[in-house]
């Protein structure tokens, strides 16, 4: 593990009850010392316990999705970046259901901003945003405090096979939309 992580998490340790508001805290700055979300919610699940584990990294997730949420508007180039790394990994005209959001956040190597850029364009107004903020972090703060011991275990082929089924979920869990041209709902009628 990171030193960085471990000398954290020993601090967090020893400070008793202070500890959850560390960890939430840590939450916020993990991203700034470059640790994945998945290992900060598998040592919550160690020093915590599974339920309060959950807990807390659910309210350190939705926390830093908040603060995205203002930051974003001051930080002009960084939003930028984002919407043409949203274009480059999606598409253009990407719009993600927040069920698709939740699955891709269960997989390590996409970038948790992404997400957040992608669940504001969903839902711009506050409220909206917060509420598929908290949804779409209850899967991720869930399965990898509950299940992060064991995920380090699992061998490639199940790895493998666990990608593909979050890729069928996503697949699943998509806005079922079809776009019509005016002359495909309107065709011009057969001249004798």
């Amino acid at each position: 593990m990171d030193d960085r992580l471990v000398a954290a998490f020993a601090i967090m340790e020893a400070s008793g009850y202070i500890a959850p508001v560390l960890f939430i805290l840590f939450h916020v700055l993990r991203q700034f010392l470059f640790i994945p979300v998945a290992l900060v919610c598998m040592a919550g699940g160690i020093l915590f316990g599974s339920i309060l584990g959950t807990i807390y990294s659910l309210i350190g997730l939705t926390l830093l999705s908040i603060i995205f949420y203002f930051a974003i508007k001051s930080f002009t180039s960084f939003y930028e970046r984002l919407l043409r790394l949203k274009e480059k990994w999606f598409g253009k005209s990407a719009d993600l259901t927040t069920g698709q959001i939740a699955i891709l956040r269960l997989i390590p190597f996409i970038h948790y901003q992404l997400l957040n850029l992608c669940l504001m364009q969903k839902n711009p107004q506050f409220k909206p945003f917060v509420r598929a903020a908290i949804i779409s972090n209850i899967p991720l703060a869930f399965f990898y405090t509950v299940f992060g011991q064991y995920i380090k275990q699992f061998s490639p082929p199940i790895m493998v096979m666990i990608l593909m089924a979050l890729g069928v979920l996503f697949y699943l869990l998509r806005e079922k939309v079809r776009i019509m041209s005016w002359n495909e709902f309107f065709p011009e009628r057969n001249r004798m």
